[in-house]
């Protein structure tokens, strides 16, 4: 594999659960790539920027070491490989916990009750941490994959396995009975000394990320009003700063243009019509800087 000193490198996923939704937000920053299939290193066609697509549980240590500035990755591998790094973003998807679980109606009600048992894990690191932080003595046996079924064929007492839905665990008789480890994607940085140029690269790429955040947090709103109403209206509104007031032809009539939080939009939209606004337009933004 050539390696290219000069550009920024910034190790993903090769595969998996986050790799599709990373590669979809390098490309909504702006950054242009060819195809990456069965591709190991994909250079950047309009920023001096390359990735490194690898196994996730390798992507802490490349970035540890320097390999790569920038990687993205799960908190829990992160967390997992004790991995000397920043995390510099968290990027809202991928979400998912650690967690305990247990066979249905088998008498464990507690962490307690697992002292001296067997839990199956592909997170050994993180699952002896916090058996030992409650004062508990586990065998850990370390599986690679299908963790689930561990119980069932009587390789371990109970679990502890990435949770999203809760759906493999029902389907295979277990129940959660403890979260160790909150997680989400993340955008990590090696703590190396970074040269100046790949620094500027990395300072962009976080600016245009956080504007995308906000922006998918964000509805554009527009609305029509009667001129008297403008001040009670303006109070429903929870803009960033204060609505964009302008006059229409009609007398007495004004257009008010702002931005509202997603998590709000049912209920302002409500507000405001019951307030005299007319005409509510409500869109998505692309990208917003603040």
């Amino acid at each position: 594999m050539v390696q290219n000193e000069q550009s920024l490198r910034i190790a993903i996923q090769k595969g998996g659960r986050l790799s599709e939704k990373t590669l979809n937000l390098l490309e909504n920053v702006g950054l242009e790539f060819d195809s990456y299939k069965n591709r190991i290193l994909v250079p950047c066609r309009n920023y001096d920027v390359e990735l490194l697509l690898i196994r996730d549980d390798d992507i802490p240590e490349y970035v540890q070491d320097g390999i790569c500035e920038l990687g993205f990755v799960g908190h829990n591998v992160t967390a997992e490989a004790k991995a000397d790094v920043t995390a510099l973003r968290g990027l809202g998807f991928g979400k998912c916990r650690l967690s305990v679980a247990v066979p249905k109606n088998n008498g464990i009600h507690s962490l307690k009750d697992l002292d001296g048992c067997r839990i199956a894990t592909s997170y050994p690191v993180l699952t002896r941490e916090h058996f030992a932080r409650q004062g508990l003595s586990i065998k850990t046996i370390e599986i690679s994959g299908a963790v689930e079924i561990a119980p069932t064929l009587n390789v371990a007492d109970a679990i502890t396995d990435i949770v999203s839905t809760g759906g493999t665990l029902k389907t295979n008789g277990l129940i959660e009975l403890e979260t160790i480890l909150e997680s989400e994607a993340q955008l990590i940085c090696t703590n190396k000394a970074i040269p100046a140029h790949k620094q500027e690269l990395i300072d962009k790429i976080l600016m245009r990320i956080g504007a995308r955040q906000q922006a998918e947090k964000s509805r554009y709103i527009m609305m029509n009003a009667p001129a008297d109403k403008v001040d009670a209206l303006c109070q429903i509104i929870p803009s960033l700063k204060s609505p964009t007031v302008l006059p229409l032809a009609e007398n007495n009539m004004v257009a008010i243009h702002s931005v509202i939080p997603t998590g709000r939009f049912w209920e302002v939209m409500e507000e405001l019509k019951d307030a005299g606004a007319t005409g509510i337009v409500i869109l998505p933004i692309e990208n917003m800087i603040v």
